[in-house]
């Protein structure tokens, strides 16, 4: 971490970390972050699902919310970036305080509970920024108290798919009652099967992935993947983050309820990518999220089984050179070892992490 890095994450450690987050949308939004530089470099670059991506590494979806910064997010050396997760009708979300830093870990548990500004503010940002470079997905969610859940993502894909390079659907977030039992099989089928046919619908047909929870056993995964692969869904992003708090130091908010993310989660969550990669075959898309705070955890993802990485809590702790230092790092490693393209490295760790389920 740089010296500027250090200041920076002193002066936002002294607030709450709400407060801290707002602060740095609001820095982001402004231009004054400075990123590392981030290299061009063509053995980096990779297409999938028709999309051409500069790199691998992405912003993954929770930082920005409401679709405030993307740009600003691309800038500091991402290869793409994920805003929301966004719901039809603004809400507030769960009580604060609701994000807990856990510093000995370098890791963070939330229960914010899709907190935003709705589709209406998200809708008319995106809108705005028609015809600018970069890929930004976006990340659609469910209203708490919805009287048809499924109904509130079918209404996100007719609003964002004009604007969206790609539309994740969202349900393995722990801090809404009740949104993870939507990966059991059968509500499973409901949902992506109500999706897929509101894409046929829209006016645009942009990928679809759907994100997971890194708290499913065999059984779930098995019928996630069979879920998948039957109703045609573009990719899977492997993971949202962890009820478990399996070896923690930081005592004091271990025992906070939410999700935890950050280094903790970095084990689990590149297991069961592996065991999404071999339960789903070579082609299916694949995103690699969690615990991603270098290039050599973004490399391992990779190997995983992973075609792309996104990162958020590794930046809390790093800061926002970060991004750029673990693309520079990718070139290098693609350098040292002579690959064409970084691609090359995917799978190549698959067999050995899909063990460790």
């Amino acid at each position: 971490m740089s010296v500027l890095d250090r200041i920076g994450q002193k002066l936002l450690f002294s607030f709450d970390p709400e407060t801290a987050h707002g602060l740095s949308i609001s820095a982001l939004r402004c231009g004054l972050p400075v990123g590392g530089t981030a290299p061009r470099d063509a053995r980096l670059k990779l297409s999938l699902c028709g999309l051409d991506f500069p790199n691998p590494l992405g912003m993954a979806a929770g930082y920005d919310k409401n679709a405030e910064v993307p740009d600003a997010l691309l800038g500091l050396g991402f290869g793409f970036a994920e805003v929301g997760t966004i719901t039809p009708l603004p809400q507030p979300g769960n009580p604060k305080p609701r994000i807990f830093r856990l510093t000995a870990d370098e890791a963070v548990i939330n229960r914010l509970g899709f907190n935003n500004e709705g589709h209406a503010a998200a809708e008319k940002r995106l809108a705005a920024r028609k015809g600018r470079p970069g890929i930004v997905g976006v990340n659609i969610g469910a209203n708490k108290d919805s009287a048809d859940r499924i109904a509130d993502y079918e209404r996100g894909v007719a609003r964002f798919a004009q604007h969206a390079s790609y539309l994740t659907v969202n349900i393995s977030s722990p801090n809404t009652p009740g949104l993870r039992n939507m990966q059991a099989r059968e509500q499973l089928g409901e949902l992506l099967s109500r999706v897929m046919a509101a894409r046929a619908d829209a006016s645009a047909q942009p990928p679809v992935f759907l994100k997971i929870a890194p708290d499913l056993v065999e059984a779930e995964l098995e019928d996630i993947a069979a879920e998948v692969a039957e109703k045609k869904i573009d990719g899977v992003i492997v993971s949202n983050t962890t009820l478990a708090r399996t070896g923690l130091r930081s005592a004091t908010a271990a025992g906070e309820a939410g999700g935890l993310s950050g280094k903790p989660l970095f084990g689990r969550s590149t297991a069961v990518l592996a065991r999404m990669r071999k339960l789903l075959g070579p082609d299916m898309a694949i995103i690699g999220v969690g615990g991603v705070d270098s290039t050599e955890a973004a490399l391992e993802k990779i190997r995983a089984g992973a075609d792309l990485v996104q990162l958020y809590t590794g930046m809390v702790y790093a800061g926002p050179a970060l991004p750029g230092r673990i693309v520079a790092g990718m070139a290098r490693f693609a350098e040292r070892e002579n690959l064409k393209s970084i691609g090359e490295l995917r799978d190549t760790g698959c067999a050995s992490w899909s063990e460790r389920l």
